[in-house]
C-alpha cells in the first residue's frame, strides 16, 4: 500500500467559470490559475503522484508551458492516474477537505463525490468530500484542497481475492463434508 497527499490553492477571480472535482459549480467567481483552476483535482493528482514518487503536477505540466493554459485538469489527473498504474497501483480510496468560503459544497457534494470517482474509476463511497470555511484566516477570496490517497498495490488486491476465494472454497468444500455424515 502507499499513501499520497496533496494540496492546492488558488485564487477566486471574476469572469472565469468555477470547477472543482470537474464540477461546473454556480458561483460569481471562478478560480484562477494556468489551467482550469480546479484546485481539488490538483490536489488529487499531487497526491497521485506523490504516492508513486512520480513527481508533482508542475513536473509534468508546467505553468510555463503555454500549451497548458486554460486545460482541463481531467488531463493532469489521467496522467497521474497513468503513472500510478505504471507503478503497479490502484486507487483504494480518497479524502479531500475543501476549504472556501463561497459557495457553500453542501448542495454539490454528492455531484462532484460522483464525478471524482467516475475519473478515478472507483466507486462514490470511496471518495470522500468535505468543506469547511476559512474562518477568519484571511484566505476568503481563495479555495484550498487538501487530499489524501491511499493506493494498493494490485499484486495484493489480487492475491487478497484470491485468498478470499480460497476460504470461501474451503469452507464450501467443509460444509459439503458435514452434510455428507450427516446423511450417514
Amino acid at each position: 500500500m502507499r499513501i499520497g497527499y496533496g494540496w492546492d490553492s488558488h485564487e477566486f477571480k471574476p469572469g472565469i467559470l468555477l470547477k472543482i472535482g470537474g464540477v461546473e459549480l454556480p458561483h460569481t467567481h471562478g478560480l484562477a490559475g494556468h489551467s482550469d483552476g480546479d484546485v481539488l483535482l490538483h490536489a488529487i493528482t499531487d497526491a497521485l503522484l506523490g504516492a508513486v514518487a512520480a513527481g508533482d503536477i508542475g513536473s509534468y505540466f508546467p505553468p510555463t508551458d503555454l500549451k497548458w493554459k486554460g486545460a482541463d485538469s481531467v488531463i493532469f489527473l489521467e496522467e497521474a492516474l497513468k503513472q500510478v498504474q505504471l507503478a503497479g497501483y490502484t486507487v483504494s480510496n480518497v479524502d479531500s477537505t475543501l476549504i472556501l468560503a463561497e459557495p457553500k459544497i453542501v448542495p454539490h457534494a454528492k455531484k462532484i463525490q460522483a464525478r471524482v470517482a467516475e475519473l478515478l474509476g472507483i466507486k462514490p463511497n470511496q471518495v470522500g468530500i468535505k468543506a469547511k470555511t476559512p474562518e477568519g484566516m484571511g484566505t476568503d477570496n481563495a479555495a484550498i484542497a487538501h487530499v489524501a490517497v491511499l493506493l494498493e498495490c494490485i499484486q495484493e488486491k489480487s492475491s487478497a481475492k484470491t485468498r478470499a476465494g480460497k476460504k470461501l472454497s474451503n469452507t464450501t468444500k467443509k460444509q459439503k463434508s458435514i452434510k455428507r455424515r450427516a446423511r450417514k
